[in-house]
Protein backbone atom coordinates (compact mmCIF):
# COMPACT_ATOMS: atom_id res chain seq x y z
CA UNK A 1 0.00 0.00 0.00
CA UNK A 2 1.32 3.20 -1.15
CA UNK A 3 -0.56 5.46 1.87
CA UNK A 4 1.70 4.41 4.78
CA UNK A 5 4.38 5.78 2.07
CA UNK A 6 2.49 9.32 2.23
CA UNK A 7 1.90 9.14 5.75
CA UNK A 8 5.48 8.84 6.64
CA UNK A 9 6.15 11.80 3.78
CA UNK A 10 3.67 14.40 4.64
CA UNK A 11 3.21 13.43 8.52
CA UNK A 12 7.18 15.50 9.04
CA UNK A 13 5.52 18.29 6.99
CA UNK A 14 2.00 18.54 8.84
CA UNK A 15 3.55 18.77 12.13
CA UNK A 16 5.98 21.47 10.86
CA UNK A 17 3.04 23.51 9.28
CA UNK A 18 1.59 23.10 12.95
CA UNK A 19 4.24 24.31 14.83
CA UNK A 20 4.60 26.66 11.98
CA UNK A 21 0.67 28.62 13.08
CA UNK A 22 1.43 27.37 17.16
CA UNK A 23 4.04 29.89 17.10
CA UNK A 24 2.15 32.45 15.55
CA UNK A 25 -0.41 32.57 18.45
CA UNK A 26 2.22 32.35 21.38
CA UNK A 27 3.73 35.56 19.12
CA UNK A 28 0.30 36.92 18.88
CA UNK A 29 -0.45 36.14 22.94
CA UNK A 30 2.80 38.17 23.29
CA UNK A 31 1.74 40.79 21.65
CA UNK A 32 -1.51 41.02 23.37
CA UNK A 33 0.01 41.37 26.77
CA UNK A 34 2.01 43.96 25.98
CA UNK A 35 1.52 47.95 26.44
CA UNK A 36 -0.45 49.27 23.58
CA UNK A 37 -1.19 45.18 22.24
CA UNK A 38 -4.15 46.70 20.18
CA UNK A 39 -1.98 49.11 18.61
CA UNK A 40 1.45 46.76 18.42
CA UNK A 41 -0.95 43.75 16.63
CA UNK A 42 -2.50 46.15 13.90
CA UNK A 43 1.28 47.42 13.56
CA UNK A 44 2.75 44.18 13.22
CA UNK A 45 -0.07 42.55 11.01
CA UNK A 46 -0.17 45.36 8.82
CA UNK A 47 3.84 44.93 8.20
CA UNK A 48 4.31 41.37 7.91
CA UNK A 49 1.48 41.88 5.32
CA UNK A 50 3.22 44.01 3.25
CA UNK A 51 6.51 41.60 3.63
CA UNK A 52 4.62 38.73 2.69
CA UNK A 53 3.29 40.06 -0.40
CA UNK A 54 6.83 41.43 -1.64
CA UNK A 55 8.85 38.30 -0.08
CA UNK A 56 6.07 35.74 -1.23
CA UNK A 57 7.47 34.90 -5.01
CA UNK A 58 10.70 34.11 -3.28
CA UNK A 59 8.68 31.07 -1.35
CA UNK A 60 8.37 29.09 -4.56
CA UNK A 61 12.60 28.13 -3.84
CA UNK A 62 11.37 24.90 -2.24
CA UNK A 63 10.20 23.57 -5.31
CA UNK A 64 13.23 25.20 -7.39
CA UNK A 65 15.38 22.87 -4.78
CA UNK A 66 12.70 19.63 -5.31
CA UNK A 67 11.77 19.60 -8.71
CA UNK A 68 15.13 20.96 -10.93
CA UNK A 69 18.19 20.54 -8.72
CA UNK A 70 19.19 17.39 -9.64
CA UNK A 71 22.87 18.09 -9.71
CA UNK A 72 25.74 20.43 -7.78
CA UNK A 73 26.09 22.11 -11.18
CA UNK A 74 22.11 22.81 -11.30
CA UNK A 75 22.31 23.52 -7.51
CA UNK A 76 24.80 26.44 -7.58
CA UNK A 77 23.08 28.09 -10.32
CA UNK A 78 19.10 27.42 -8.78
CA UNK A 79 21.05 29.12 -5.56
CA UNK A 80 22.44 32.00 -7.17
CA UNK A 81 18.82 32.75 -8.75
CA UNK A 82 17.26 32.65 -5.61
CA UNK A 83 19.59 35.21 -4.22
CA UNK A 84 19.23 37.64 -7.35
CA UNK A 85 15.53 37.26 -7.46
CA UNK A 86 14.80 38.04 -3.65
CA UNK A 87 17.60 41.29 -3.72
CA UNK A 88 14.79 43.65 -4.92
CA UNK A 89 12.26 42.63 -3.05
CA UNK A 90 14.76 43.58 0.07
CA UNK A 91 15.40 47.15 -1.74
CA UNK A 92 11.42 47.64 -1.49
CA UNK A 93 11.15 47.00 2.22
CA UNK A 94 13.98 49.18 2.73
CA UNK A 95 12.87 51.94 0.93
CA UNK A 96 9.27 51.41 2.18
CA UNK A 97 10.79 52.02 5.57
CA UNK A 98 13.23 54.76 5.07
CA UNK A 99 11.66 57.15 2.97
CA UNK A 100 8.48 58.98 2.21
CA UNK A 101 7.07 55.91 -0.11
CA UNK A 102 6.60 54.51 3.21
CA UNK A 103 4.71 57.21 4.52
CA UNK A 104 2.92 57.47 1.27
CA UNK A 105 2.06 53.35 1.43
CA UNK A 106 1.26 53.22 5.06
CA UNK A 107 -0.14 57.03 6.32
CA UNK A 108 -2.02 58.24 3.20
CA UNK A 109 -2.98 55.18 0.59
CA UNK A 110 -3.86 53.23 3.96
CA UNK A 111 -5.14 55.95 5.91
CA UNK A 112 -3.48 54.94 9.47
CA UNK A 113 -3.04 57.59 11.99
CA UNK A 114 1.05 59.11 11.72
CA UNK A 115 1.64 57.09 15.29
CA UNK A 116 0.72 53.59 13.95
CA UNK A 117 2.54 54.50 10.56
CA UNK A 118 5.54 55.12 11.55
CA UNK A 119 5.61 52.05 13.78
CA UNK A 120 4.74 50.03 10.56
CA UNK A 121 7.72 51.48 8.81
CA UNK A 122 9.96 50.60 11.40
CA UNK A 123 8.90 47.07 11.32
CA UNK A 124 9.22 47.17 7.41
CA UNK A 125 13.07 48.51 7.47
CA UNK A 126 13.96 45.85 10.26
CA UNK A 127 12.33 43.09 8.18
CA UNK A 128 13.74 44.06 5.24
CA UNK A 129 16.85 40.87 4.81
CA UNK A 130 14.02 38.84 4.93
CA UNK A 131 13.35 37.87 1.42
CA UNK A 132 16.53 36.26 0.70
CA UNK A 133 17.18 34.86 4.01
CA UNK A 134 13.33 33.00 3.08
CA UNK A 135 14.08 32.61 -0.58
CA UNK A 136 17.11 30.76 0.66
CA UNK A 137 16.26 28.98 3.25
CA UNK A 138 12.92 27.64 1.70
CA UNK A 139 15.22 26.35 -1.53
CA UNK A 140 17.49 24.49 0.90
CA UNK A 141 14.01 22.87 2.33
CA UNK A 142 13.22 21.68 -1.09
CA UNK A 143 16.82 20.21 -1.97
CA UNK A 144 16.18 18.05 1.71
CA UNK A 145 12.24 17.06 0.51
CA UNK A 146 13.72 15.76 -3.25
CA UNK A 147 15.73 13.40 -1.03
CA UNK A 148 12.54 12.56 0.99
CA UNK A 149 14.41 13.42 4.51
CA UNK A 150 11.15 15.63 5.14
CA UNK A 151 11.80 14.68 9.31
CA UNK A 152 14.67 17.31 8.49
CA UNK A 153 12.13 20.04 7.67
CA UNK A 154 10.40 19.27 10.50
CA UNK A 155 13.21 19.25 12.64
CA UNK A 156 14.64 22.56 11.63
CA UNK A 157 11.09 24.08 12.15
CA UNK A 158 10.46 22.81 15.36
CA UNK A 159 13.43 24.11 16.48
CA UNK A 160 12.85 27.56 15.51
CA UNK A 161 9.54 27.36 16.73
CA UNK A 162 10.60 26.26 20.23
CA UNK A 163 12.92 28.87 20.01
CA UNK A 164 10.64 31.65 19.21
CA UNK A 165 8.63 30.50 21.57
CA UNK A 166 11.25 30.70 24.03
CA UNK A 167 12.46 34.17 23.17
CA UNK A 168 8.57 35.44 23.84
CA UNK A 169 8.80 34.17 27.17
CA UNK A 170 11.93 35.35 27.83
CA UNK A 171 11.39 39.01 26.08
CA UNK A 172 8.00 39.85 27.71
CA UNK A 173 9.20 41.56 30.91
CA UNK A 174 12.28 43.30 29.71
CA UNK A 175 11.95 46.84 29.46
CA UNK A 176 13.54 46.89 25.62
CA UNK A 177 10.64 45.76 24.03
CA UNK A 178 7.85 47.14 26.93
CA UNK A 179 9.24 50.89 26.27
CA UNK A 180 9.04 50.04 22.35
CA UNK A 181 6.41 46.95 21.90
CA UNK A 182 7.13 46.33 18.20
CA UNK A 183 10.53 45.25 18.93
CA UNK A 184 9.18 41.95 20.67
CA UNK A 185 7.62 40.34 17.44
CA UNK A 186 10.90 41.75 15.45
CA UNK A 187 13.25 39.79 17.51
CA UNK A 188 11.32 37.03 17.79
CA UNK A 189 10.99 36.34 13.91
CA UNK A 190 14.74 36.56 13.55
CA UNK A 191 15.43 34.04 15.90
CA UNK A 192 13.63 31.72 14.61
CA UNK A 193 14.11 32.03 11.04
CA UNK A 194 18.37 31.75 12.02
CA UNK A 195 17.78 29.09 13.96
CA UNK A 196 15.33 27.47 10.82
CA UNK A 197 18.32 28.66 8.41
CA UNK A 198 21.38 27.00 10.47
CA UNK A 199 19.33 23.35 10.81
CA UNK A 200 18.46 23.17 7.45
CA UNK A 201 22.09 24.32 6.04
CA UNK A 202 23.52 21.48 8.45
CA UNK A 203 20.70 18.76 7.13
CA UNK A 204 21.74 19.47 3.85
CA UNK A 205 25.42 18.90 3.85
CA UNK A 206 25.17 16.16 6.19
CA UNK A 207 22.40 14.13 4.34
CA UNK A 208 22.07 15.51 0.59
CA UNK A 209 25.88 16.79 -0.61
CA UNK A 210 27.18 14.00 -1.44
CA UNK A 211 23.95 12.42 -2.80
CA UNK A 212 24.35 15.43 -5.95
CA UNK A 213 26.00 14.48 -8.74
CA UNK A 214 28.57 17.14 -9.76
CA UNK A 215 26.98 17.22 -13.35
CA UNK A 216 23.46 16.61 -14.45
CA UNK A 217 20.97 18.10 -17.08
CA UNK A 218 22.06 21.31 -18.70
CA UNK A 219 19.66 23.86 -16.86
CA UNK A 220 19.74 27.45 -17.73
CA UNK A 221 18.24 30.78 -16.45
CA UNK A 222 16.15 30.52 -19.19
CA UNK A 223 14.85 27.00 -17.87
CA UNK A 224 14.61 28.88 -14.51
CA UNK A 225 12.87 31.35 -15.05
CA UNK A 226 10.05 29.69 -17.52
CA UNK A 227 9.06 27.29 -14.59
CA UNK A 228 9.59 29.91 -11.70
CA UNK A 229 7.68 32.68 -13.22
CA UNK A 230 3.90 31.10 -13.34
CA UNK A 231 4.85 29.72 -9.28
CA UNK A 232 6.04 33.51 -8.16
CA UNK A 233 3.14 34.98 -9.73
CA UNK A 234 0.83 32.75 -7.92
CA UNK A 235 1.92 33.31 -4.74
CA UNK A 236 2.66 37.04 -5.51
CA UNK A 237 -0.80 37.21 -5.90
CA UNK A 238 -1.79 35.15 -3.03
CA UNK A 239 0.69 37.53 -0.94
CA UNK A 240 -1.26 40.35 -2.35
CA UNK A 241 -4.56 39.08 -1.02
CA UNK A 242 -3.94 40.35 2.55
CA UNK A 243 -2.43 44.08 2.16
CA UNK A 244 -5.13 44.82 -0.22
CA UNK A 245 -7.50 43.62 2.56
CA UNK A 246 -5.71 44.96 4.97
CA UNK A 247 -5.96 48.49 2.40
CA UNK A 248 -9.60 48.41 2.20
CA UNK A 249 -10.19 47.81 5.71
CA UNK A 250 -7.61 50.25 7.06
CA UNK A 251 -9.90 52.77 5.71
CA UNK A 252 -12.94 52.00 7.89
CA UNK A 253 -14.25 53.48 10.85
CA UNK A 254 -13.03 50.40 12.78
CA UNK A 255 -9.98 50.06 11.06
CA UNK A 256 -7.17 49.60 14.02
CA UNK A 257 -9.58 47.37 16.13
CA UNK A 258 -10.32 45.27 12.35
CA UNK A 259 -6.55 45.25 11.38
CA UNK A 260 -5.71 43.59 15.17
CA UNK A 261 -8.14 41.28 14.53
CA UNK A 262 -7.22 40.23 11.08
CA UNK A 263 -3.37 39.83 12.52
CA UNK A 264 -4.91 36.89 14.71
CA UNK A 265 -7.01 35.19 12.63
CA UNK A 266 -4.76 35.02 9.45
CA UNK A 267 -2.60 31.96 11.40
CA UNK A 268 -5.18 30.86 13.45
CA UNK A 269 -7.45 30.48 10.64
CA UNK A 270 -4.85 28.52 8.96
CA UNK A 271 -4.08 25.93 12.18
CA UNK A 272 -6.13 23.45 11.24
CA UNK A 273 -5.21 23.78 6.84
CA UNK A 274 -1.39 24.78 6.73
CA UNK A 275 -0.26 21.34 6.16
CA UNK A 276 -2.78 20.46 3.49
CA UNK A 277 -0.66 22.86 1.48
CA UNK A 278 2.55 20.56 1.77
CA UNK A 279 0.19 17.44 0.50
CA UNK A 280 1.84 19.62 -3.46
CA UNK A 281 4.79 17.79 -2.97
CA UNK A 282 3.45 14.39 -3.16
CA UNK A 283 2.85 13.75 -6.50
CA UNK A 284 6.41 14.79 -8.10
CA UNK A 285 8.15 13.14 -4.70
CA UNK A 286 5.89 10.09 -5.48
CA UNK A 287 6.08 10.25 -9.33
CA UNK A 288 7.80 6.61 -9.92
CA UNK A 289 4.91 4.99 -8.66
CA UNK A 290 1.92 3.89 -10.83
CA UNK A 291 -1.16 5.09 -11.38
CA UNK A 292 -0.01 7.67 -8.34
CA UNK A 293 -2.24 10.37 -8.94
CA UNK A 294 -5.38 8.00 -8.32
CA UNK A 295 -3.88 7.40 -4.53
CA UNK A 296 -2.65 10.80 -4.01
CA UNK A 297 -6.11 12.38 -4.47
CA UNK A 298 -7.95 9.72 -2.37
CA UNK A 299 -5.32 10.69 0.41
CA UNK A 300 -5.98 14.65 -0.13
CA UNK A 301 -9.42 14.48 -0.21
CA UNK A 302 -9.90 12.34 2.77
CA UNK A 303 -7.34 14.55 4.92
CA UNK A 304 -9.30 17.74 3.60
CA UNK A 305 -12.31 16.16 5.40
CA UNK A 306 -10.65 15.40 8.64
CA UNK A 307 -9.29 19.35 8.44
CA UNK A 308 -12.81 20.26 7.92
CA UNK A 309 -13.60 18.26 11.02
CA UNK A 310 -10.85 19.96 13.18
CA UNK A 311 -11.77 23.54 11.63
CA UNK A 312 -15.34 23.07 12.98
CA UNK A 313 -14.24 21.50 16.13
CA UNK A 314 -12.01 25.00 16.54
CA UNK A 315 -14.37 27.74 15.52
CA UNK A 316 -18.14 26.70 15.40
CA UNK A 317 -17.68 25.16 19.23
CA UNK A 318 -16.87 26.90 22.60
CA UNK A 319 -12.97 25.84 22.20
CA UNK A 320 -13.35 29.07 20.09
CA UNK A 321 -13.56 31.29 22.96
CA UNK A 322 -11.08 29.21 25.11
CA UNK A 323 -8.54 29.71 21.92
CA UNK A 324 -9.06 33.96 21.76
CA UNK A 325 -9.10 34.65 25.21
CA UNK A 326 -7.27 32.25 27.40
CA UNK A 327 -4.59 31.36 24.99
CA UNK A 328 -4.07 34.15 23.06
CA UNK A 329 -5.20 36.49 25.41
CA UNK A 330 -7.45 38.42 23.51
CA UNK A 331 -9.70 40.52 25.79
CA UNK A 332 -13.15 39.77 25.84
CA UNK A 333 -14.99 42.52 23.13
CA UNK A 334 -11.85 42.31 20.97
CA UNK A 335 -12.43 38.33 21.11
CA UNK A 336 -16.38 39.11 20.20
CA UNK A 337 -15.03 40.35 17.06
CA UNK A 338 -13.45 37.32 16.29
CA UNK A 339 -16.43 35.20 16.55
CA UNK A 340 -18.51 35.60 12.77
CA UNK A 341 -15.31 35.66 10.67
CA UNK A 342 -13.59 33.06 12.14
CA UNK A 343 -16.94 31.08 11.55
CA UNK A 344 -15.65 31.34 7.71
CA UNK A 345 -12.64 30.32 8.07
CA UNK A 346 -14.21 26.74 9.07
CA UNK A 347 -14.40 26.36 5.18
CA UNK A 348 -11.04 26.76 3.73
CA UNK A 349 -9.63 23.45 4.53
CA UNK A 350 -11.90 22.06 1.54
CA UNK A 351 -11.06 25.01 -0.75
CA UNK A 352 -7.11 24.52 0.14
CA UNK A 353 -7.39 20.42 -0.34
CA UNK A 354 -8.61 20.83 -4.31
CA UNK A 355 -5.87 23.96 -5.29
CA UNK A 356 -2.93 21.38 -3.22
CA UNK A 357 -4.14 18.21 -5.64
CA UNK A 358 -3.80 20.44 -8.71
CA UNK A 359 -0.81 22.24 -7.86
CA UNK A 360 1.16 19.06 -6.89
CA UNK A 361 0.16 17.97 -10.89
CA UNK A 362 0.43 20.67 -12.59
CA UNK A 363 4.57 20.43 -10.95
CA UNK A 364 5.32 17.03 -11.48
CA UNK A 365 4.21 17.68 -15.25
CA UNK A 366 6.00 20.83 -15.34
CA UNK A 367 2.96 22.63 -16.71
CA UNK A 368 3.22 25.70 -14.08
CA UNK A 369 2.28 27.74 -16.75
CA UNK A 370 -1.07 26.69 -16.22
CA UNK A 371 -1.27 27.44 -13.02
CA UNK A 372 -0.97 31.38 -13.91
CA UNK A 373 -4.63 32.37 -14.62
CA UNK A 374 -5.41 31.78 -11.36
CA UNK A 375 -3.68 34.66 -9.67
CA UNK A 376 -5.60 37.68 -11.30
CA UNK A 377 -8.99 35.75 -10.87
CA UNK A 378 -8.28 34.96 -6.78
CA UNK A 379 -7.40 39.01 -6.50
CA UNK A 380 -9.84 40.19 -8.71
CA UNK A 381 -12.44 38.00 -6.96
CA UNK A 382 -10.91 39.49 -3.50
CA UNK A 383 -11.94 43.29 -4.74
CA UNK A 384 -15.13 42.56 -5.87
CA UNK A 385 -16.32 41.55 -2.46
CA UNK A 386 -14.61 43.91 -0.88
CA UNK A 387 -16.20 46.29 -2.51
CA UNK A 388 -19.66 44.57 -2.99
CA UNK A 389 -19.46 43.95 0.55
CA UNK A 390 -19.47 47.40 1.48
CA UNK A 391 -22.80 48.05 0.91
CA UNK A 392 -24.12 45.09 4.15
CA UNK A 393 -23.83 46.15 7.97
CA UNK A 394 -20.52 44.08 8.44
CA UNK A 395 -17.25 44.89 10.69
CA UNK A 396 -14.24 44.85 8.54
CA UNK A 397 -12.57 41.72 9.57
CA UNK A 398 -15.26 39.92 8.67
CA UNK A 399 -15.27 41.38 5.48
CA UNK A 400 -11.71 40.96 4.50
CA UNK A 401 -12.12 37.39 5.59
CA UNK A 402 -15.30 36.86 3.27
CA UNK A 403 -13.72 38.29 0.80
CA UNK A 404 -10.69 36.11 1.52
CA UNK A 405 -12.71 33.02 0.86
CA UNK A 406 -14.29 33.96 -2.25
CA UNK A 407 -10.80 34.69 -3.93
CA UNK A 408 -9.64 31.09 -2.69
CA UNK A 409 -12.92 29.16 -4.12
CA UNK A 410 -12.38 31.05 -7.52
CA UNK A 411 -8.61 30.87 -7.77
CA UNK A 412 -9.17 26.73 -6.86
CA UNK A 413 -11.69 26.50 -9.74
CA UNK A 414 -9.21 27.90 -12.17
CA UNK A 415 -7.10 25.82 -11.17
CA UNK A 416 -8.97 23.08 -12.01
CA UNK A 417 -9.99 24.02 -15.14
CA UNK A 418 -6.75 24.97 -16.47
CA UNK A 419 -4.67 22.23 -15.42
CA UNK A 420 -7.50 19.27 -15.75
CA UNK A 421 -10.82 20.60 -16.51
CA UNK A 422 -10.31 21.29 -19.76
CA UNK A 423 -7.93 17.93 -20.61
CA UNK A 424 -11.27 16.22 -19.57
CA UNK A 425 -13.50 18.16 -21.68
CA UNK A 426 -11.04 17.15 -24.52
CA UNK A 427 -10.84 13.74 -23.95
CA UNK A 428 -7.89 12.96 -22.63
CA UNK A 429 -6.76 11.08 -19.45
CA UNK A 430 -5.32 12.39 -16.80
Amino acid sequence: MVYPQFIRFIFPLMVTALMVEVGHQFLNGGMARMPQAVRTLAAFGLAWGIKDFLGSPVWQGRQLGLVLADSQQARRKLQRFTVFFSAPFCFVLMALGLTPLGQWVIGDLHGVEAELAQTVMVALLWLTPLPILEGVMRFYSGLLLRARRTDLVSYATISSIGSSILAVFILLPTEMVRQVPIRLPIVVVYIGFIVNFVFLLWGYRRYVHHQLPEEGEVLTYGHIFRFFWPLGLILAIQGLSRPLINLFVSRGADATEALAVLAVLYPLGMLPYAWINEMRSLPTAFREIENSLYYIRRFISVSGLISFLVAVLLFWTPVRDFLLEQLIGLKEDVAALCRAPVFLLAFFPLVVSVRAYVNGVALVERRTAALAPSAPLRIGSIVVALWALQAVEMHGATRGVAALLSGFVLEAAAMWWWVIGAKLVQGRKI
